[in-house]
């Protein structure tokens, strides 16, 4: 074989480990979970506030407990507001109601869904700044038996499968 083809070869190769490299790192930039023990917490994010604006909410694609015994999200904090409480809302006859709760429970070999206009989310309380498109922030969440998981929040709109939910 010539030089000249082998020289080919090994910049074909490179060009496709780049390429590879590169959907790799794409995927990586999408995909937004973080492991907590047996947990998988999916897509942490946070819808934009208005200004001036004290409270906020963080949602999850999903959390997934993969391991054999029940888990509970007991708590968290964040250096962007004073306190962060658990929230599940519900009708009242015409009226929503929000109140706060000790724990959301993670069953074993489930996942949950805690998406904006659903009846749980957590709840940032005192926020120091109102939360904008494409910020990021870190939120400590705290697990009965998985421990304490540092996870990063994104701020974005949520998506429009999601319905309308305020605070």
């Amino acid at each position: 074989m010539s030089s000249h083809n082998s020289d080919r070869g090994t910049h074909a190769r490179r060009i496709a480990l780049l390429l590879i490299g590169a959907f790799a790192f794409a995927a990586s930039a999408q995909a937004h979970d973080f492991s907590a023990g047996d947990l998988v917490i999916d897509h942490p994010y946070a819808p934009p506030t208005p200004a001036g604006a004290r409270t906020g909410a963080v949602y999850f694609r999903s959390i997934r407990n993969s391991g054999h015994e029940v888990d509970r999200l007991l708590g968290a904090r964040t250096p962007v507001a004073a306190s962060v409480e658990i929230h599940r809302s519900k009708m009242d006859g015409n009226v929503m109601q929000m109140r706060a709760i000790p724990a959301i429970d993670l069953p074993a070999g489930a996942t949950l869904r805690l998406r904006h206009g659903g009846d749980t989310h957590v709840m940032l309380l005192g926020l120091k700044e109102p939360l904008k498109e494409g910020d990021r922030f870190p939120i400590t969440l705290r697990f009965e038996h998985a421990g304490e998981r540092e996870v990063m929040v994104w701020v974005q709109q949520p998506t429009a499968a999601a319905t309308e939910h305020s605070h």
